[in-house]
């Protein structure tokens, strides 16, 4: 197994990840504006953005996701498994394995095992990636901290071409089956739309923002919201359009 990140590496400072986290055990959700973000990924190592050119261009060289039951040419992603010990900054890349879910949490492309390629080594173990995980270590293992995680991490491109529109949630207003999110804004061009919707679990709109700048991040509660974002649409049709995002997952095993 590969330790991605160090524990004696320095966390976002406790008062404000407690924050964090009692808005999120209040509100099930939250939206972290760049800067702070990025304030965040950069607390106690100046260098923890280091690859952060690599990193975005990563987006350009994925394959198209040939499990769309939907038919749609529209996503390319890759896929990684990690674990991580309880209230630990301290997680492991697992053996490379399909991603799964059940129908009754995608009702679209769920039911099957999903092999996708993995997300290029370089990538997974850089500095950006180990910073936004660290991130994650710190406010899940807080919300939860006796929990062993199953740890997801998924990039996205979402393109719109010609009058096409991209869906980012395919499958509609959903839960994802675990228990916690974090949807991080990688890029973002020549789009419109794309605006990430709350609902409780009655299906009522309770919150709405849209991921446009660079760590423009959102976190939820996947026991207690739902969530979907709606379809990009292109602007200049003679322009390439797309939507990069970072998607994160932790379920407890």
């Amino acid at each position: 197994m590969t330790i991605l990140l160090d524990e004696g590496q320095i966390c976002a400072p406790d008062m404000a990840i407690d924050r964090l986290c009692d808005l999120i055990t209040r509100k099930d959700r939250c939206f972290i504006p760049a800067e702070r973000m990025r304030e965040y990924l950069l607390d106690g190592n100046e260098a923890a953005l280091a690859d952060l050119a690599a990193f975005r261009d990563s987006w350009n060289d994925m394959p198209c996701d040939e499990y769309m039951a939907d038919g749609g040419r529209y996503r390319s992603r890759r896929h990684a498994t990690l674990r991580a010990l309880p209230s630990s900054h301290v997680v492991y890349v697992e053996p490379h394995q399909p991603h799964y879910q059940s129908l009754s949490y995608n009702n679209l492309n769920g039911g099957i095992a999903r092999h996708y390629q993995p997300i290029e080594p370089e990538i997974l173990r850089g500095p950006t990636m180990t910073a936004i995980l660290r991130f994650c270590c710190s406010i899940f293992g807080r919300l939860s901290p006796y929990a062993h995680w199953h740890i997801e991490a998924h990039q996205f491109r979402i393109d719109a071409k010609l009058a096409a529109e991209g869906k980012p949630t395919p499958e509609g207003v959903h839960r994802d089956g675990v228990n916690f999110v974090l949807m991080l804004m990688v890029n973002r061009k020549n789009v419109v739309n794309g605006c990430t919707q709350i609902y409780d679990l009655d299906k009522r709109k309770i919150d709405s923002f849209t991921l446009t700048e660079l760590f423009d991040a959102a976190i939820v509660n996947d026991h207690h919201v739902l969530h979907g974002v709606t379809p990009i649409v292109q602007l200049d049709v003679e322009q390439a359009a797309s939507r990069d995002v970072l998607v994160v997952t932790f379920r407890k095993k």
